[in-house]
């Protein structure tokens, strides 16, 4: 696989890998599992990877088999939490193995953190998005005016180090979407960066992220938790 790597960001250890070319789905659980044991077992550093997949969806433990309206990919079984989701060409995943045995052990914190860091990275951009009640992932208005998903997260943690991550519309195949129930919510539609007009360059947004890096590391320090909760 060819890749880019960035300069480190933020305190500690951590290795920041850009990914180039497409990494298959089940190569890349492959290796977030076992990367997630040698952090456990202090034999690797963490891992910070941002990259794009083949089209695949993926079903989380929370998967309703009825929302699978169209298997036309392959599907797999991620092992993170949430429903089906699709991964695609366009789309930038970051995929985190973090110690929050050092970050607090809050794993609701460790998702808000996530959803800030993706926020603020969206506004670099000029894209407003937010959070929304009972709804987890990113949103934003559509161009009709209606609110979308931008950004989906999924997570996973075992033995307080955590796998799976978010992932960020730059200029997928939305129809590709047609083919589940995106996250198990079938009321609001899904949008990008360049359905908005805003054309972003996988290269350009893993930088404007890296940017970012050391604030959302910030969030998941135990002082700034209190954040999380509000």
């Amino acid at each position: 696989m060819a890749s880019i790597a960035p300069q480190p960001a933020g305190p500690g250890p951590i290795e920041w890998r850009c990914e180039s070319a497409h990494v298959p789905y089940r190569a890349a659980l492959d290796q977030m599992e076992a990367r997630n044991s040698a952090v456990a077992d202090h034999s690797a550093s963490e891992l910070v990877w941002l990259l794009e997949h083949p089209p695949v969806y993926t079903a989380g433990t929370s998967a309703d088999a009825s929302e699978l309206v169209d298997p036309r990919f392959e599907v797999v079984e991620a092992g993170r939490g949430g429903r089906y989701t699709y991964h695609g060409p366009g789309q930038r995943v970051g995929y985190l193995v973090l110690d929050l045995n050092k970050r607090g052990k809050d794993v609701r914190c460790f998702v808000h953190a996530i959803e800030g860091w993706v926020i603020e990275t969206l506004a670099d951009f000029g894209v407003p998005s937010w959070r929304a009640a009972g709804r987890v992932g990113i949103w934003t208005e559509d161009i009709d005016g209606r609110e979308a998903k931008i950004g989906a997260i999924g997570v996973r943690v075992r033995r307080w180090i955590t796998m799976h991550g978010f992932s960020v519309n730059l200029d997928p195949d939305l129809s590709h979407f047609g083919g589940i129930v995106p996250c198990g919510i079938e009321e609001f539609g899904v949008t990008s960066l360049a359905r908005l007009g805003k054309q972003v360059s996988s290269a350009e947004w893993d930088e404007a992220l890296i940017a970012r890096a050391e604030a959302f590391l910030d969030a998941l320090d135990k002082p700034a938790r209190k954040a999380c909760r509000t």
